[in-house]
């Protein structure tokens, strides 16, 4: 387990390419991204809204989407926050869900 710098450093460069992935994708989505405090929130004209946020207690980064809680774990052996339940990565995992939550296949963050 990362101890607590590490935690921030790798989730704050995880956050901060994954916004700037989102921020591009503003240009052909029906959606807005804002950082607020360290936690990204992502709205979509129907008033929905997601939020991605770092929870250093526990050392995982949090999304709250479509009604539900996902809890990533750092993975060591690929560097990269991992979806232990589905084993899928921070990007490909909030592409899926904004694509569900758009009903299109509108979304893919790189």
């Amino acid at each position: 387990m990362l101890d607590e710098n590490d935690f921030r450093k790798q989730a704050d460069a995880a956050l901060e390419s994954l916004k700037q992935s989102l921020i591009t994708a503003e240009e052909s989505a029906d959606l807005e991204v804002e950082d607020q405090s360290g936690a990204l929130h992502i709205s979509f004209e129907d008033g929905s809204r997601f939020v991605i946020s770092p929870n250093a207690p526990v050392r995982q980064i949090w999304i709250s989407a479509l009604a539900t809680s996902f809890k990533l774990d750092w993975s060591d052996a690929s560097q990269v926050f991992v979806l232990q339940k589905t084993g899928e990565e921070l990007k490909p995992l909030v592409s899926r869900l904004i694509n569900q939550q758009l009903g299109e296949e509108a979304v893919t963050l790189a």
